[in-house]
């Protein structure tokens, strides 16, 4: 038999049964008994997508409109005259050659590496270190840009990225607990809306079958989304 604890089970009651809009869901995630900790908000979309279609893949990064509550740490690869300018922008390492060799070396204390196009040939370098830990730059997600100063400006304060898995699911941070309900609402709405605009023209049907958004220690909420309910 499997042992429920009595926050599982006080949870368990207080759970809705219906989905929600976007502000009473993320209000009905607080009146769950909690830990302690200032819990993150993620929220889970499935999607109608076929992952193993590349053109039906759904990949890249959004700032949200309240933050996520979470900085980063960034890495900037760039030409020695923007070194200064993407530092003072937060990244705490900036640089090309020698900065491809410290990594080389076994550095990795970082979070997001963001690139000018030209900076990709020496790059590719770290794909067999990057690739793996999902950290190599990309045009998809922003990553690579020649606006290398703004991309560190917002990846640093927390911009999001995202990618499906191979079950057609998309999961992001939304911020923390603490926040207002009306903050988290928005946050959830400009997610939702941001994936909504990249619905491949091949899918047919409704596009996001369902949301929910969940605390990281209690449970989820359902949320309901009608004008993806009346996408034909």
């Amino acid at each position: 038999m499997t042992y429920q604890s009595k926050r599982s089970k006080a949870n368990a009651a207080l759970k809705p049964s219906e989905a929600m809009d976007s502000l009473a869901a993320v209000s009905t995630l607080k009146k769950y008994k909690a830990p302690k900790f200032d819990q993150t908000i993620n929220v889970a979309m499935h999607l109608n997508i076929d992952p193993a279609q590349a053109e039906q893949g759904i990949r890249g990064s959004v700032s949200l409109p309240k933050g996520i509550g979470v900085s980063k740490k960034v890495v900037a690869f760039c030409t020695s005259d923007k070194v200064a300018e993407c530092k003072a922008a937060g990244a705490i390492e900036a640089g090309a050659e020698e900065l491809v060799a410290k990594i080389e070396g076994g550095w990795m204390d970082f979070d997001v590496a963001v690139a000018t196009p030209d900076m990709m040939k020496i790059v590719s370098k770290l794909g067999k270190v990057l690739g793996p830990k999902g950290l190599m730059p990309s045009p998809k997600t922003g990553a690579v840009t020649p606006k290398i100063v703004e991309a560190v400006k917002e990846f640093a304060a927390g911009k999001v990225e995202f990618r499906n898995d191979k079950g057609g699911n998309i999961h992001a941070v939304l911020g923390k607990m603490s926040f207002k309900d009306a903050d988290l609402a928005a946050n959830l709405d400009a997610f939702i809306g941001h994936i909504v605009k990249l619905r491949p023209s091949t899918t047919k049907g409704a596009f996001i079958k369902s949301v929910y958004v969940a605390g990281a220690m209690t449970p989820s909420v359902q949320v309901k989304y009608v004008e993806v309910l009346e996408t034909k």
